[in-house]
Protein backbone atom coordinates (compact mmCIF):
# COMPACT_ATOMS: atom_id res chain seq x y z
CA UNK A 1 0.00 0.00 0.00
CA UNK A 2 3.12 2.30 0.75
CA UNK A 3 3.84 1.86 -2.98
CA UNK A 4 0.71 3.40 -4.18
CA UNK A 5 1.47 6.73 -2.51
CA UNK A 6 5.03 6.78 -2.53
CA UNK A 7 6.16 9.70 -4.46
CA UNK A 8 9.25 10.38 -6.40
CA UNK A 9 12.30 13.37 -5.72
CA UNK A 10 13.09 15.16 -8.54
CA UNK A 11 16.25 16.84 -9.06
CA UNK A 12 17.17 19.72 -11.51
CA UNK A 13 19.55 16.50 -12.87
CA UNK A 14 17.01 14.87 -13.20
CA UNK A 15 16.28 15.76 -17.39
CA UNK A 16 17.03 14.19 -20.81
CA UNK A 17 19.87 14.79 -22.69
CA UNK A 18 18.44 13.55 -26.13
CA UNK A 19 15.75 16.17 -26.12
CA UNK A 20 16.89 19.62 -28.33
CA UNK A 21 16.74 22.21 -25.92
CA UNK A 22 15.23 25.00 -28.25
CA UNK A 23 12.27 27.15 -27.22
CA UNK A 24 12.20 30.37 -25.72
CA UNK A 25 9.47 32.80 -23.92
CA UNK A 26 8.19 33.84 -26.97
CA UNK A 27 7.99 30.45 -28.26
CA UNK A 28 6.29 29.57 -25.06
CA UNK A 29 4.06 32.65 -25.66
CA UNK A 30 3.53 31.42 -29.44
CA UNK A 31 2.61 28.05 -28.82
CA UNK A 32 0.27 28.84 -25.97
CA UNK A 33 -1.49 30.94 -28.03
CA UNK A 34 -1.44 28.34 -30.40
CA UNK A 35 -3.65 25.80 -28.50
CA UNK A 36 -6.19 27.80 -27.00
CA UNK A 37 -7.15 30.20 -29.31
CA UNK A 38 -8.03 27.42 -31.57
CA UNK A 39 -11.34 25.29 -31.38
CA UNK A 40 -12.59 27.32 -28.35
CA UNK A 41 -12.92 30.01 -30.40
CA UNK A 42 -13.44 29.11 -34.39
CA UNK A 43 -16.09 26.35 -32.83
CA UNK A 44 -17.38 25.14 -29.97
CA UNK A 45 -17.83 29.18 -28.80
CA UNK A 46 -21.32 28.88 -31.12
CA UNK A 47 -22.52 26.17 -28.63
CA UNK A 48 -21.76 28.10 -25.67
CA UNK A 49 -23.54 31.15 -26.81
CA UNK A 50 -26.06 29.46 -27.32
CA UNK A 51 -26.52 28.15 -24.12
CA UNK A 52 -25.46 30.81 -21.66
CA UNK A 53 -26.43 33.97 -24.26
CA UNK A 54 -24.54 36.91 -23.67
CA UNK A 55 -23.75 35.86 -19.97
CA UNK A 56 -21.38 33.27 -21.14
CA UNK A 57 -18.69 36.23 -21.18
CA UNK A 58 -19.26 35.76 -16.93
CA UNK A 59 -17.86 31.66 -17.90
CA UNK A 60 -15.74 32.87 -19.75
CA UNK A 61 -13.92 35.21 -16.60
CA UNK A 62 -14.68 32.68 -14.07
CA UNK A 63 -12.27 29.93 -16.31
CA UNK A 64 -9.98 32.39 -17.18
CA UNK A 65 -9.96 33.21 -13.32
CA UNK A 66 -9.52 29.42 -12.38
CA UNK A 67 -7.00 29.11 -15.19
CA UNK A 68 -5.12 32.03 -14.24
CA UNK A 69 -4.58 30.56 -10.44
CA UNK A 70 -3.98 27.01 -11.90
CA UNK A 71 -1.12 28.44 -14.19
CA UNK A 72 0.83 29.80 -11.15
CA UNK A 73 0.23 26.05 -9.75
CA UNK A 74 1.66 24.96 -12.74
CA UNK A 75 4.66 27.56 -13.01
CA UNK A 76 5.34 26.52 -9.14
CA UNK A 77 6.32 23.01 -10.34
CA UNK A 78 7.54 24.11 -13.72
CA UNK A 79 10.25 25.43 -11.70
CA UNK A 80 10.93 23.01 -9.49
CA UNK A 81 10.20 19.77 -11.74
CA UNK A 82 11.87 20.88 -15.43
CA UNK A 83 11.13 17.70 -16.58
CA UNK A 84 8.52 16.37 -19.12
CA UNK A 85 5.10 15.26 -17.67
CA UNK A 86 3.51 18.08 -16.93
CA UNK A 87 0.90 17.32 -14.26
CA UNK A 88 2.08 13.49 -14.49
CA UNK A 89 5.42 14.50 -13.26
CA UNK A 90 3.81 16.97 -10.58
CA UNK A 91 1.26 14.47 -9.31
CA UNK A 92 4.27 11.86 -8.90
CA UNK A 93 6.17 14.40 -7.34
CA UNK A 94 3.42 15.44 -4.45
CA UNK A 95 0.96 12.89 -4.01
CA UNK A 96 2.61 9.51 -5.19
CA UNK A 97 2.73 7.25 -7.58
CA UNK A 98 -1.03 6.34 -7.67
CA UNK A 99 -2.46 9.74 -8.34
CA UNK A 100 0.35 10.35 -10.83
CA UNK A 101 -0.88 7.45 -13.00
CA UNK A 102 -4.38 8.74 -12.57
CA UNK A 103 -3.13 12.02 -13.69
CA UNK A 104 -0.91 10.58 -17.01
CA UNK A 105 -4.45 8.92 -17.72
CA UNK A 106 -6.29 11.70 -17.53
CA UNK A 107 -3.94 13.51 -19.70
CA UNK A 108 -4.40 11.09 -22.75
CA UNK A 109 -8.12 12.42 -22.72
CA UNK A 110 -6.80 15.68 -22.71
CA UNK A 111 -4.54 15.71 -25.48
CA UNK A 112 -5.60 12.60 -27.74
CA UNK A 113 -8.84 12.58 -27.19
CA UNK A 114 -8.79 16.49 -27.38
CA UNK A 115 -7.01 16.63 -30.55
CA UNK A 116 -10.12 14.30 -31.88
CA UNK A 117 -12.85 16.82 -31.49
CA UNK A 118 -9.98 19.05 -33.11
CA UNK A 119 -9.96 16.86 -35.81
CA UNK A 120 -13.71 16.90 -36.10
CA UNK A 121 -13.85 21.19 -36.24
CA UNK A 122 -10.62 20.81 -38.89
CA UNK A 123 -12.59 18.89 -40.90
CA UNK A 124 -15.82 21.19 -40.65
CA UNK A 125 -14.07 24.51 -41.36
CA UNK A 126 -11.76 22.86 -44.39
CA UNK A 127 -14.81 21.66 -46.22
CA UNK A 128 -16.85 24.10 -45.49
CA UNK A 129 -13.89 26.46 -47.20
CA UNK A 130 -14.07 24.38 -50.39
CA UNK A 131 -17.36 24.77 -50.50
CA UNK A 132 -17.12 28.84 -50.49
CA UNK A 133 -14.42 27.86 -53.45
CA UNK A 134 -17.42 26.01 -55.31
CA UNK A 135 -15.81 22.36 -54.66
CA UNK A 136 -17.78 19.74 -52.86
CA UNK A 137 -16.35 16.66 -50.83
CA UNK A 138 -19.47 14.12 -50.52
CA UNK A 139 -21.06 14.45 -47.26
CA UNK A 140 -20.55 10.94 -46.42
CA UNK A 141 -16.43 11.83 -46.53
CA UNK A 142 -16.67 14.77 -44.16
CA UNK A 143 -18.32 13.04 -41.31
CA UNK A 144 -18.44 10.30 -38.56
CA UNK A 145 -20.85 7.33 -38.94
CA UNK A 146 -21.74 7.82 -35.67
CA UNK A 147 -22.72 11.13 -35.99
CA UNK A 148 -24.20 10.46 -39.35
CA UNK A 149 -26.59 8.11 -37.57
CA UNK A 150 -27.63 9.66 -34.79
CA UNK A 151 -28.46 12.48 -36.92
CA UNK A 152 -30.31 10.44 -39.11
CA UNK A 153 -32.03 8.41 -36.33
CA UNK A 154 -32.81 11.93 -34.18
CA UNK A 155 -34.52 13.77 -37.37
CA UNK A 156 -32.02 16.43 -37.07
CA UNK A 157 -32.54 19.58 -39.48
CA UNK A 158 -28.59 19.03 -40.44
CA UNK A 159 -29.17 18.40 -44.06
CA UNK A 160 -25.28 17.45 -44.72
CA UNK A 161 -25.45 14.70 -42.01
CA UNK A 162 -28.84 13.33 -43.73
CA UNK A 163 -27.14 13.52 -47.08
CA UNK A 164 -24.50 11.13 -45.64
CA UNK A 165 -26.84 8.82 -44.01
CA UNK A 166 -29.06 8.52 -47.11
CA UNK A 167 -26.06 8.47 -49.68
CA UNK A 168 -23.27 7.01 -48.50
CA UNK A 169 -22.48 3.85 -50.41
CA UNK A 170 -22.36 -0.26 -48.88
CA UNK A 171 -19.81 -2.45 -47.96
CA UNK A 172 -21.93 -5.26 -47.44
CA UNK A 173 -24.21 -4.43 -44.77
CA UNK A 174 -21.80 -1.35 -43.10
CA UNK A 175 -22.55 2.56 -44.68
CA UNK A 176 -19.55 3.96 -46.04
CA UNK A 177 -19.17 7.10 -43.95
CA UNK A 178 -15.85 8.07 -42.89
CA UNK A 179 -14.30 11.90 -41.75
CA UNK A 180 -11.40 11.96 -44.64
CA UNK A 181 -10.28 15.03 -44.13
CA UNK A 182 -10.09 15.19 -40.06
CA UNK A 183 -8.05 11.70 -40.42
CA UNK A 184 -5.34 13.28 -43.63
CA UNK A 185 -4.74 16.04 -41.21
CA UNK A 186 -4.24 14.14 -38.26
CA UNK A 187 -1.55 12.15 -40.29
CA UNK A 188 -0.04 15.48 -41.50
CA UNK A 189 0.37 16.77 -37.95
CA UNK A 190 1.64 13.49 -36.47
CA UNK A 191 4.73 13.75 -39.79
CA UNK A 192 5.30 17.40 -38.39
CA UNK A 193 5.97 16.20 -34.70
CA UNK A 194 8.08 13.26 -35.75
CA UNK A 195 10.41 15.25 -37.65
CA UNK A 196 11.42 18.14 -35.26
CA UNK A 197 10.14 20.43 -32.65
CA UNK A 198 12.46 23.35 -34.18
CA UNK A 199 10.57 22.92 -37.50
CA UNK A 200 7.47 22.47 -35.58
CA UNK A 201 7.95 25.71 -33.79
CA UNK A 202 8.41 27.55 -37.19
CA UNK A 203 5.79 26.68 -38.42
CA UNK A 204 3.92 27.17 -35.52
CA UNK A 205 4.98 30.88 -34.70
CA UNK A 206 4.19 32.23 -38.53
CA UNK A 207 0.72 30.64 -38.43
CA UNK A 208 0.16 32.28 -34.48
CA UNK A 209 1.15 35.47 -36.74
CA UNK A 210 -1.23 34.90 -38.85
CA UNK A 211 -3.98 33.95 -36.80
CA UNK A 212 -3.78 37.02 -34.21
CA UNK A 213 -3.92 39.64 -37.20
CA UNK A 214 -7.13 37.92 -38.52
CA UNK A 215 -8.88 37.61 -34.98
CA UNK A 216 -8.00 41.49 -34.46
CA UNK A 217 -9.81 41.95 -37.77
CA UNK A 218 -12.95 40.06 -37.15
CA UNK A 219 -13.12 42.71 -33.51
CA UNK A 220 -12.61 45.65 -35.35
CA UNK A 221 -14.84 44.81 -37.90
CA UNK A 222 -17.81 42.96 -35.77
CA UNK A 223 -17.98 46.10 -33.89
CA UNK A 224 -19.48 48.58 -36.39
CA UNK A 225 -22.34 45.98 -36.42
CA UNK A 226 -22.64 45.80 -33.00
CA UNK A 227 -26.64 46.03 -31.60
CA UNK A 228 -26.23 46.23 -28.10
CA UNK A 229 -29.75 45.25 -27.48
CA UNK A 230 -28.69 41.86 -28.37
CA UNK A 231 -26.97 42.13 -25.15
CA UNK A 232 -30.15 41.80 -23.42
CA UNK A 233 -32.43 39.63 -25.00
CA UNK A 234 -36.21 38.96 -24.11
CA UNK A 235 -36.96 35.94 -22.64
CA UNK A 236 -39.92 34.86 -23.91
CA UNK A 237 -41.04 32.86 -21.23
CA UNK A 238 -40.71 35.60 -18.40
CA UNK A 239 -41.05 38.56 -20.71
CA UNK A 240 -37.60 39.95 -19.14
CA UNK A 241 -34.61 41.24 -20.76
CA UNK A 242 -32.03 39.31 -19.40
CA UNK A 243 -28.07 39.10 -20.08
CA UNK A 244 -28.36 35.57 -18.67
CA UNK A 245 -31.71 34.85 -20.57
CA UNK A 246 -31.22 31.64 -19.51
CA UNK A 247 -30.32 32.04 -16.07
CA UNK A 248 -27.32 31.00 -14.55
CA UNK A 249 -27.76 27.42 -14.56
CA UNK A 250 -27.72 28.19 -18.70
CA UNK A 251 -24.47 29.89 -18.28
CA UNK A 252 -22.66 26.96 -16.46
CA UNK A 253 -24.16 24.26 -18.77
CA UNK A 254 -21.65 25.85 -21.21
CA UNK A 255 -18.88 25.02 -18.71
CA UNK A 256 -18.05 21.96 -20.84
CA UNK A 257 -17.23 24.17 -24.35
CA UNK A 258 -15.65 27.28 -22.55
CA UNK A 259 -13.21 25.67 -20.72
CA UNK A 260 -12.36 23.42 -23.86
CA UNK A 261 -11.11 26.97 -25.14
CA UNK A 262 -8.29 26.68 -22.20
CA UNK A 263 -7.54 23.31 -21.86
CA UNK A 264 -4.29 24.37 -24.09
CA UNK A 265 -2.13 26.01 -21.51
CA UNK A 266 -1.11 23.38 -19.51
CA UNK A 267 0.24 21.44 -22.71
CA UNK A 268 3.45 23.98 -22.58
CA UNK A 269 4.68 22.27 -19.35
CA UNK A 270 5.43 19.09 -21.24
CA UNK A 271 7.91 20.87 -23.37
CA UNK A 272 10.28 21.71 -20.40
CA UNK A 273 13.44 19.53 -21.66
CA UNK A 274 12.78 21.34 -24.56
CA UNK A 275 13.06 24.73 -23.32
CA UNK A 276 15.92 26.69 -22.22
CA UNK A 277 16.29 27.91 -19.42
CA UNK A 278 12.50 26.35 -18.22
CA UNK A 279 12.34 27.33 -14.26
CA UNK A 280 12.56 30.89 -15.70
CA UNK A 281 10.69 30.77 -19.48
CA UNK A 282 7.93 28.28 -18.67
CA UNK A 283 6.57 29.83 -16.22
CA UNK A 284 6.51 33.47 -17.99
CA UNK A 285 5.03 31.71 -21.17
CA UNK A 286 2.36 29.84 -19.69
CA UNK A 287 0.71 33.02 -18.41
CA UNK A 288 1.66 35.59 -20.71
CA UNK A 289 0.44 33.39 -23.20
CA UNK A 290 -3.03 32.69 -20.55
CA UNK A 291 -3.85 36.66 -20.00
CA UNK A 292 -3.52 37.43 -23.89
CA UNK A 293 -6.26 34.81 -24.64
CA UNK A 294 -8.70 35.21 -21.74
CA UNK A 295 -8.84 39.15 -23.37
CA UNK A 296 -9.56 37.77 -26.89
CA UNK A 297 -12.19 35.60 -25.78
CA UNK A 298 -13.82 38.43 -23.92
CA UNK A 299 -13.49 40.61 -27.03
CA UNK A 300 -14.91 37.82 -29.33
CA UNK A 301 -17.71 37.15 -27.19
CA UNK A 302 -18.87 40.45 -26.90
CA UNK A 303 -18.87 40.74 -30.46
CA UNK A 304 -20.82 37.86 -31.48
CA UNK A 305 -23.48 38.25 -28.99
CA UNK A 306 -23.66 42.02 -30.29
CA UNK A 307 -23.91 41.24 -34.11
CA UNK A 308 -26.03 38.39 -33.68
CA UNK A 309 -28.93 37.22 -31.44
CA UNK A 310 -27.93 34.16 -29.29
CA UNK A 311 -30.66 31.73 -30.18
CA UNK A 312 -29.06 31.92 -33.91
CA UNK A 313 -26.37 30.33 -32.72
CA UNK A 314 -27.82 27.06 -32.23
CA UNK A 315 -25.87 23.88 -33.97
CA UNK A 316 -23.64 26.95 -35.49
CA UNK A 317 -20.31 25.20 -35.69
CA UNK A 318 -18.45 28.11 -37.42
CA UNK A 319 -19.69 31.27 -35.50
CA UNK A 320 -16.69 33.89 -36.15
CA UNK A 321 -17.97 33.12 -39.82
CA UNK A 322 -21.54 32.94 -39.40
CA UNK A 323 -21.37 36.42 -38.12
CA UNK A 324 -20.65 37.25 -41.60
CA UNK A 325 -22.90 35.23 -43.55
CA UNK A 326 -26.02 37.13 -45.49
CA UNK A 327 -28.61 36.30 -43.24
CA UNK A 328 -26.46 38.18 -40.21
CA UNK A 329 -23.72 41.30 -41.46
CA UNK A 330 -23.53 40.26 -45.16
CA UNK A 331 -19.88 40.73 -45.51
CA UNK A 332 -18.80 37.73 -47.80
CA UNK A 333 -14.95 38.95 -48.29
CA UNK A 334 -15.05 38.46 -44.18
CA UNK A 335 -16.64 34.98 -44.23
CA UNK A 336 -14.01 33.82 -46.88
CA UNK A 337 -11.12 35.29 -44.93
CA UNK A 338 -12.69 33.75 -41.80
CA UNK A 339 -12.95 30.60 -42.87
CA UNK A 340 -9.32 30.24 -43.98
CA UNK A 341 -8.00 31.74 -40.78
CA UNK A 342 -9.69 29.07 -38.89
CA UNK A 343 -8.18 26.13 -40.79
CA UNK A 344 -5.12 27.95 -39.83
CA UNK A 345 -5.89 28.02 -35.92
CA UNK A 346 -6.90 24.72 -35.49
CA UNK A 347 -4.04 23.51 -37.31
CA UNK A 348 -2.02 24.72 -34.85
CA UNK A 349 -4.21 23.61 -31.94
CA UNK A 350 -3.80 19.67 -33.59
CA UNK A 351 0.26 20.52 -33.30
CA UNK A 352 0.57 21.42 -29.78
CA UNK A 353 -2.20 18.81 -28.19
CA UNK A 354 -0.53 16.13 -30.74
CA UNK A 355 3.17 17.08 -29.21
CA UNK A 356 2.04 17.19 -25.68
CA UNK A 357 0.66 12.91 -25.52
CA UNK A 358 4.04 11.23 -26.51
CA UNK A 359 5.72 13.03 -24.05
CA UNK A 360 3.45 12.88 -21.26
CA UNK A 361 3.80 8.53 -22.61
CA UNK A 362 8.01 9.17 -22.76
CA UNK A 363 7.60 10.46 -19.38
CA UNK A 364 5.85 7.65 -17.98
CA UNK A 365 7.70 5.37 -19.76
CA UNK A 366 11.19 6.46 -18.26
CA UNK A 367 9.52 5.71 -14.61
CA UNK A 368 8.50 2.24 -15.85
CA UNK A 369 4.63 2.86 -15.92
CA UNK A 370 4.28 2.66 -19.72
CA UNK A 371 6.28 0.03 -21.75
CA UNK A 372 10.21 1.16 -22.20
CA UNK A 373 9.12 1.17 -25.97
CA UNK A 374 7.49 4.65 -25.42
CA UNK A 375 10.97 6.05 -24.71
CA UNK A 376 12.63 5.05 -27.94
CA UNK A 377 14.19 9.10 -28.79
CA UNK A 378 14.72 8.84 -32.73
CA UNK A 379 18.22 9.01 -33.82
CA UNK A 380 18.29 12.23 -35.72
CA UNK A 381 15.17 14.09 -35.15
CA UNK A 382 15.54 13.58 -31.56
CA UNK A 383 11.85 13.33 -30.96
CA UNK A 384 10.32 10.59 -28.55
CA UNK A 385 9.65 8.40 -31.87
CA UNK A 386 7.19 5.54 -31.21
CA UNK A 387 5.52 7.49 -29.08
CA UNK A 388 4.70 10.33 -31.99
CA UNK A 389 3.06 7.14 -33.89
CA UNK A 390 1.24 5.73 -31.10
CA UNK A 391 -0.38 9.07 -30.51
CA UNK A 392 -1.47 9.39 -34.52
CA UNK A 393 -3.07 6.04 -34.04
CA UNK A 394 -4.57 6.78 -31.13
CA UNK A 395 -6.02 10.12 -32.30
CA UNK A 396 -7.04 8.60 -35.65
CA UNK A 397 -8.64 5.69 -35.38
CA UNK A 398 -11.39 7.01 -33.09
CA UNK A 399 -12.40 9.73 -35.43
CA UNK A 400 -14.03 6.71 -37.72
CA UNK A 401 -16.66 5.87 -34.80
CA UNK A 402 -16.79 8.58 -32.75
CA UNK A 403 -18.65 12.34 -32.26
CA UNK A 404 -17.89 15.48 -31.37
CA UNK A 405 -20.25 16.11 -28.46
CA UNK A 406 -19.08 13.05 -27.51
CA UNK A 407 -15.65 14.41 -27.12
CA UNK A 408 -15.79 17.79 -26.10
CA UNK A 409 -17.37 16.66 -22.35
CA UNK A 410 -15.39 14.23 -22.26
CA UNK A 411 -12.15 15.88 -22.89
CA UNK A 412 -13.23 18.77 -20.38
CA UNK A 413 -14.14 16.84 -17.06
CA UNK A 414 -10.96 14.90 -17.26
CA UNK A 415 -8.70 18.28 -18.05
CA UNK A 416 -10.39 20.00 -14.99
CA UNK A 417 -9.82 17.19 -12.68
CA UNK A 418 -6.28 17.13 -13.60
CA UNK A 419 -6.36 21.02 -12.85
CA UNK A 420 -7.74 20.32 -9.10
CA UNK A 421 -5.14 18.04 -8.29
CA UNK A 422 -2.17 20.12 -9.79
CA UNK A 423 -3.60 23.06 -7.16
CA UNK A 424 -3.83 20.41 -4.12
CA UNK A 425 -0.35 19.48 -5.21
CA UNK A 426 1.35 22.70 -4.63
CA UNK A 427 -0.56 22.70 -1.16
CA UNK A 428 1.45 19.86 0.08
CA UNK A 429 5.23 21.26 -1.54
CA UNK A 430 7.49 22.36 1.14
CA UNK A 431 8.82 25.56 1.15
CA UNK A 432 11.95 26.29 -1.30
CA UNK A 433 15.26 28.49 -1.47
CA UNK A 434 14.24 31.65 -3.51
CA UNK A 435 16.77 31.44 -6.66
CA UNK A 436 17.01 34.81 -8.33
CA UNK A 437 15.69 34.75 -11.94
CA UNK A 438 13.40 32.07 -10.91
CA UNK A 439 9.45 32.07 -10.67
CA UNK A 440 8.47 31.50 -7.36
CA UNK A 441 4.77 31.28 -6.10
CA UNK A 442 3.66 33.92 -3.37
CA UNK A 443 3.16 32.46 -0.49
CA UNK A 444 -0.06 34.40 1.15
CA UNK A 445 -1.68 32.68 4.78
CA UNK A 446 -4.73 31.70 3.53
CA UNK A 447 -5.72 31.05 7.40
CA UNK A 448 -7.93 33.90 7.99
CA UNK A 449 -8.20 35.29 4.14
CA UNK A 450 -9.73 32.37 2.84
CA UNK A 451 -12.41 31.54 5.10
CA UNK A 452 -13.57 34.86 5.13
CA UNK A 453 -13.56 35.16 0.69
CA UNK A 454 -15.62 31.85 0.90
CA UNK A 455 -18.30 32.70 3.52
CA UNK A 456 -18.32 36.13 2.39
CA UNK A 457 -19.28 35.06 -1.20
CA UNK A 458 -21.96 32.80 -0.09
CA UNK A 459 -23.34 34.89 2.17
CA UNK A 460 -23.48 37.79 -0.98
CA UNK A 461 -24.53 35.14 -3.30
CA UNK A 462 -27.62 34.25 -0.73
CA UNK A 463 -28.62 37.74 0.10
CA UNK A 464 -29.05 38.20 -3.97
CA UNK A 465 -30.35 34.99 -4.67
CA UNK A 466 -32.35 33.54 -1.76
CA UNK A 467 -35.09 31.58 -4.23
CA UNK A 468 -31.78 29.30 -5.21
CA UNK A 469 -31.24 27.79 -1.58
CA UNK A 470 -34.80 27.54 -0.92
CA UNK A 471 -34.18 24.78 -3.60
CA UNK A 472 -31.30 23.78 -3.09
CA UNK A 473 -31.99 20.18 -1.97
CA UNK A 474 -34.37 19.53 -4.56
CA UNK A 475 -32.49 17.15 -6.98
CA UNK A 476 -34.97 15.68 -8.43
CA UNK A 477 -35.71 19.09 -10.69
CA UNK A 478 -35.04 18.29 -14.25
CA UNK A 479 -33.70 21.04 -16.06
CA UNK A 480 -31.57 22.42 -12.44
CA UNK A 481 -31.52 19.01 -10.47
CA UNK A 482 -27.75 18.30 -11.14
CA UNK A 483 -26.87 21.19 -10.72
CA UNK A 484 -27.95 21.82 -7.47
CA UNK A 485 -26.42 19.06 -6.62
CA UNK A 486 -23.26 19.62 -7.99
CA UNK A 487 -23.15 23.04 -5.92
CA UNK A 488 -23.90 21.22 -2.45
CA UNK A 489 -21.33 18.81 -2.59
CA UNK A 490 -19.26 22.22 -3.71
CA UNK A 491 -20.49 24.27 -0.99
CA UNK A 492 -19.36 21.42 1.66
CA UNK A 493 -15.89 20.59 -0.17
CA UNK A 494 -14.93 24.09 0.35
CA UNK A 495 -16.23 24.44 4.20
CA UNK A 496 -14.26 21.43 5.28
CA UNK A 497 -10.97 23.83 3.30
CA UNK A 498 -12.03 26.51 5.47
CA UNK A 499 -11.30 24.46 7.82
CA UNK A 500 -7.90 22.76 7.01
CA UNK A 501 -6.90 26.39 6.08
CA UNK A 502 -7.55 27.73 9.63
CA UNK A 503 -5.62 24.67 11.17
CA UNK A 504 -3.00 24.15 8.73
CA UNK A 505 -1.94 28.01 7.35
CA UNK A 506 -2.37 26.44 3.66
CA UNK A 507 -1.19 29.17 1.20
CA UNK A 508 -4.06 31.39 -0.61
CA UNK A 509 -3.14 31.17 -4.51
CA UNK A 510 -3.67 27.47 -4.77
CA UNK A 511 -6.82 27.27 -2.72
CA UNK A 512 -8.21 29.97 -4.77
CA UNK A 513 -7.22 27.84 -7.79
CA UNK A 514 -8.18 24.60 -6.16
CA UNK A 515 -11.68 26.29 -5.36
CA UNK A 516 -12.45 27.87 -8.87
CA UNK A 517 -11.40 24.39 -11.04
CA UNK A 518 -14.01 22.64 -8.29
CA UNK A 519 -16.98 25.07 -9.44
CA UNK A 520 -16.09 24.10 -12.86
CA UNK A 521 -16.96 20.63 -12.35
CA UNK A 522 -20.92 21.80 -10.82
CA UNK A 523 -21.69 22.14 -15.05
CA UNK A 524 -20.69 18.64 -15.72
CA UNK A 525 -23.83 16.38 -16.08
CA UNK A 526 -24.20 12.83 -14.59
CA UNK A 527 -23.19 11.41 -18.61
CA UNK A 528 -20.45 13.00 -17.93
CA UNK A 529 -19.31 11.49 -14.43
CA UNK A 530 -20.05 8.21 -15.60
CA UNK A 531 -18.07 7.96 -18.53
CA UNK A 532 -15.35 9.49 -16.49
CA UNK A 533 -15.43 7.17 -14.18
CA UNK A 534 -15.50 4.22 -16.55
CA UNK A 535 -12.20 5.18 -18.28
CA UNK A 536 -11.06 5.80 -14.97
CA UNK A 537 -11.67 2.32 -14.21
CA UNK A 538 -9.66 1.26 -17.59
CA UNK A 539 -6.71 3.00 -16.31
CA UNK A 540 -6.46 1.38 -13.26
CA UNK A 541 -6.17 -2.02 -14.53
CA UNK A 542 -4.13 -1.22 -16.79
CA UNK A 543 -2.02 0.30 -14.05
CA UNK A 544 -2.21 -3.15 -11.31
CA UNK A 545 -1.40 -5.24 -14.42
CA UNK A 546 1.66 -3.61 -15.21
CA UNK A 547 2.70 0.08 -14.27
CA UNK A 548 3.00 -1.07 -10.37
CA UNK A 549 4.50 -4.27 -11.33
CA UNK A 550 7.32 -2.39 -13.78
CA UNK A 551 7.37 0.52 -11.38
CA UNK A 552 11.12 1.53 -11.26
CA UNK A 553 10.41 3.79 -7.89
CA UNK A 554 9.29 -0.05 -6.43
CA UNK A 555 12.59 -1.60 -7.04
CA UNK A 556 14.69 1.35 -5.71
Amino acid sequence: MNQLFRRKNYSETDTSTNLLRVLGVWDIVFFGIAAIIGAGSFSSLGEAVFRGGPGVILLYLICGFACGFTALCYAEFASRIPTAGSAYTYAYASFGELIAWIIGWALIMEYSFGNIYVAFSWSDYFTSFLERLGMHIPDYLTCSYTEAKKAFLNGSENKELINAWTNAPLLGSLKFIVDIPALIINGLITWLCYVGLKESKNFNNSLVILKLAVIVLVILVGFSYINTDNWTPLNPETGVTSFMPNGFAGVMSAVSGVFFAYIGFDALSVLSEETKDPQKTLPKGMIISLVLCTVIYICLTLVLTGMVDYRKFDGVGDPLSFIFEKTNANVAWMELVVSFVAIVAITTVLLVFQMGQPRIWYAMSRDGLMPEKFQTVHPKYKTPSFATIITGIVVGVPIIFTDKSFILDFTSIGTIFAFVLVCAGVLLLPAKEKIKGRFHLPYINGKIIFPVIFIGALVGFYYFQPAFFDTLMDWKDPDQGEFRASIFFFILINLGLCILTFIKNLSLIPLIGLSSCLYLLTGMSHENWFWFGLWFAVGLVIYFCYGYQNSKLRKV
